[in-house]
């Protein structure tokens, strides 16, 4: 089944491709390797929610935050790709961000959020290696922040 028909079949959209908000690119293709700058919880072109999670962000809520970061993770491939999705092979990584108090130790818990929704639009093919880590703040105030590296054909 190819990439677009099961997001339609798990009744998702992606995204259009944000641009970026300072002096770097989106995406950088190199060889096989689509490198994705780190995506934020964007819809329409604004942030969806703002916090640290733990405090004014729930866990659910993060990871909710986190599946629409992977969403726009997947968008930018497909700008990368030109439009085609059927190069995709596989998620090879992903480095996570939680902002998050001190006390705060749910970070894989949140991240699970885009995990969970690659897996399940690209079956084995969306598991990758993780990182998820704790940050004080991040741009804009966003509770996560998402950068990843693609396989492509």
């Amino acid at each position: 089944m190819s990439v677009e028909a099961r997001l339609a079949e798990l009744g998702l959209t992606l995204p259009s491709a944000a641009a970026p908000a300072a002096n770097y690119v989106p995406f950088v293709v190199s060889g096989n390797l689509v490198f994705v700058s780190g995506q934020l919880p964007m819809s329409n072109g604004a942030l969806t929610i703002k916090g640290l999670v733990g405090q004014d962000v729930s866990v659910e809520q993060g990871k909710e935050a986190a599946k629409l970061c992977a969403l726009n993770l997947l968008a930018q491939v497909k700008a990368a790709l030109g439009g085609d999705l059927s190069r995709l092979k596989r998620v090879v990584k992903l480095t996570a961000f939680v902002a998050s108090g001190p006390e705060f130790t749910q970070h894989p818990e949140v991240v699970n959020g885009a995990s969970d929704v690659l897996v399940e639009i690209l079956g084995d093919a969306g598991r990758h290696a993780r990182a998820a880590v704790g940050a004080p703040s991040l741009p804009r105030g966003t509770p996560v922040e998402i950068e990843g590296v693609f396989e492509i054909a």
